[in-house]
């Protein structure tokens, strides 16, 4: 019996906003600015992939678009059993286009994220990200500013690293990351897509990291993983993502069973949807048909994902109840499929 995934509750806690916009969006903004339609897939290496990534986002050319945006990703996101969404932000790129300052840009998205969610049901938090390409002291800036708007109450509630791991370490970014913890914010840098166990441990060390986005290449160390199941830091995996930018050959061979059976919590998440095709949901469906893993297994993960979330400890109880709830349901026969 298969029970539908997209009726799982579920925390999505890896999804860079701009890269979740939907492909007839991209369309129609592209004819609207008489410009060619990137093509978003295939593409070769992750250089290719980020630049795809920006051209997408200079589509986002007003704070009606931006608004847009949110509200679409929001409404994907409830579409697929989402609870809880936290998107990653980068605001410097729209200083000048959302208003003159970073502050500018990230209080538009807020506003629309929160405002959306409470229409849709979807409990929303904001990640503030961070460039490694860009100077370690705007990393610094951007962690007050996101200290700052958590303090006046504003639903930020994470600070990230993100982009190429590969050439530019974390170290650096170390007192960024520690602003931001000691300002009570998640810290969930990038690591271990690109780079293997030595990433992932620097952002462990050097980013007091809470959540590691992608992190699977930990998988390489055995005393790394048993670091990160003792030490209970999640993984923000995104299975599509690593096939399509080569961290794993196929995707029979991710190595997202293996880390769950070594007692590494484990999130489930779509990282840009826009470039790499499925949701979340389809992601949960993937994880399924593809690397095995049981509903009860694929329930476990999203309890997993909803408590490593910033989410309310009442909301997190209420969730994972609902997880319980979803696993004690009929499915349908896997034959016939849904009716």
């Amino acid at each position: 019996m298969l029970r539908d995934l997209a009726a799982l509750p579920k925390a999505h806690l890896h999804l860079h906003l701009e890269g979740a916009m939907r492909p007839a969006t991209l369309r129609e903004w592209s004819d609207e600015d008489g410009v060619e339609v990137p093509p978003v897939r295939p593409f070769e290496g992750f250089g290719a992939f980020a630049d795809l990534y920006v051209s997408a986002c200079q589509r986002v050319q007003d704070e009606t678009r931006m608004r847009r945006l949110v509200r679409e990703v929001v409404e994907d996101a409830a579409a697929d059993g989402v609870t809880w969404l936290e998107p990653t932000f980068y605001a410097p790129r729209y200083a000048g286009v959302l208003g003159p300052t970073a502050r500018d840009a990230i209080e538009v998205v807020l506003d629309e994220l929160v405002g959306a969610g409470s229409d849709l049901g979807v409990g929303t938090g904001l990640i503030v990200s961070s460039d490694r390409t860009a100077d370690p002291a705007e990393a610094l800036e951007l962690a007050h500013l996101a200290v700052t708007l958590a303090a006046e109450g504003h639903a930020v509630i994470g600070f990230g690293l993100a982009n190429d791991e590969s050439r530019f370490p974390a170290g650096p970014f170390a007192p960024a990351f520690r602003v931001a913890v000691d300002g009570g914010l998640l810290a969930v840098p990038h690591g271990g897509e690109l780079l293997g166990p030595e990433s992932v441990r620097a952002c462990v060390d050097d980013c007091r990291a809470h959540r590691v986005m992608h992190g699977i290449r930990c998988v390489e160390d055995p005393e790394l993983v048993k670091r990160l199941a003792d030490d209970g830091v999640c993984l923000d995996v995104c299975p599509t993502s690593n096939l399509a930018l080569s961290v794993v050959a196929t995707m029979a061979e991710h190595p997202l069973p293996e880390l769950i059976a070594a007692g590494v919590m484990c999130s489930i998440n779509a990282d840009d949807p826009l470039l790499f095709g499925p949701g979340v949901a389809e992601e949960y469906d993937l994880c399924r048909a593809v690397l095995g893993l049981s509903d009860e297994t694929l329930a476990q993960v999203a309890i997993w994902s909803i408590e490593a979330s910033a989410a309310p400890q009442d909301f997190v109880a209420r969730q994972a109840a609902a997880v319980q709830a979803w696993l004690s349901s009929p499915g349908w026969p896997i034959r016939g499929g849904p009716a």
